[in-house]
């Protein structure tokens, strides 16, 4: 049998070849890079405040409750569903709840659609450069509550999560009881909320009624916090970036 004879001519690619190579190669990368850039703008337009412009509660027929267990209760007489939020005063992915869907949420408390059962909780004290900064948060909310209307325990609130009053967790400070008493009167609360919250007289309120909020967070099968219930159903708030819109 003949053998065949193996060549020992070294292939040389052709420039035209090389020529190829880098043109597709250029076109691949700058198809990667182009995928990139809509993942990355289509990430942040899904991030974005959704009925931005709208603001906090304003119709004056919504009314503010207090069921009890420190639950703080904003809905208008007849409200057709009811929505329970879970929050801590420093957790982040509750400050990126409150920034996507607040003002969506102001609106659909304004027009009558949904009540909303505001449940505040410390689990993030520890995470805290004070030590405490959540249940004097929570404690601050009480003492709004307590004394004011629900257009101003909406603004108020809406500040508390705001990226730029929120304090970071795990960062170097916080915010004092004067900040956040500073934060009430800037949102309408007068002089009695003011001092009840740099005296901490809901301190002591705000640790039982968050140890009660944990037990029912648990109970209500949401993982953590922000823990999000419409009708008593357990939904995706950050997820499902529709969830709001699509209660009528």
């Amino acid at each position: 049998m003949s053998q065949k004879k193996i060549s020992s001519t070294k292939h040389t690619p052709q420039a035209t070849s090389n020529t190829v190579t880098y043109v597709l190669g250029g076109i691949a990368f700058l198809v990667v890079v182009v995928v990139i850039v809509v993942a990355i703008r289509w990430q942040s337009g899904s991030d974005a405040p959704r009925n931005d412009g709208y603001g906090t509660v304003k119709n004056p027929e919504v009314e503010l409750s207090l069921p009890g267990d420190g639950v703080v209760q904003l809905a208008r007489p007849g409200a057709q569903h009811v929505i329970d939020v879970f929050e801590d005063p420093m957790c982040p992915f509750c400050g990126d709840l409150e920034v996507k869907h607040g003002q969506e949420l102001a609106q659909k408390i304004d027009d009558g659609v949904v009540g909303v059962n505001y449940h505040l909780v410390n689990f993030l004290d520890g995470r805290s450069a004070s030590g405490d900064y959540s249940t004097r948060a929570v404690a601050a909310s009480h003492c709004v509550a307590a004394s004011e209307n629900a257009r101003v325990y909406s603004a108020f609130h809406a500040g508390l999560f705001d990226p730029e009053f929120r304090p970071e967790e795990g960062g170097d400070s916080d915010r004092s009881d004067a900040d956040l008493a500073d934060l009430a009167r800037t949102n309408g609360a007068g002089d009695p909320t003011e001092e009840c919250i740099v005296s901490g007289a809901q301190r002591d309120a705000a640790i039982a009624d968050s140890n009660t909020g944990r037990e029912a967070l648990a109970a209500s099968g949401a993982r953590g916090t922000p823990g999000v219930l419409v009708d008593g159903q357990v939904i995706d708030a950050l997820g499902d970036s529709e969830w709001l819109a699509n209660i009528n």
